[in-house]
């Protein structure tokens, strides 16, 4: 099991990543689009991403609008796995 991260180190990775905050103990970022397809298609990398790391984040779809929310229950807040996938999906979505 992942250990949950203290808020030192979370608040260091956050100052590298434009866009995530965090609330209670929860990640998250939200990203809009210019049309719905676009959206699913974001979508569906998250889900191969997720997939591949053996790691969820809960996603709220709303129209041209994904917010993405990562934390680790078992561990009660956020986790090194949580930071990884966030990382991944950057990097995955950085060139749309």
């Amino acid at each position: 099991m992942s250990e949950k991260l203290n808020k030192q180190s979370v608040q260091g990775w956050l100052e590298k990543r434009p866009g995530w905050k965090v609330k209670k103990d929860t990640l998250f970022k939200e990203f809009t689009f210019k049309s719905f397809r676009d959206t699913i298609v974001f979508v569906n990398r998250i889900a191969s991403l997720a997939d591949e790391s053996g790691h969820r984040p809960d996603m709220d779809i709303r129209n041209e609008m994904v917010r993405l929310t990562l934390t680790t229950p078992e561990a009660g807040g956020i986790t090194q796995k949580d930071l990884d996938l966030a990382q991944r999906i950057d990097f995955a979505t950085s060139a749309r």
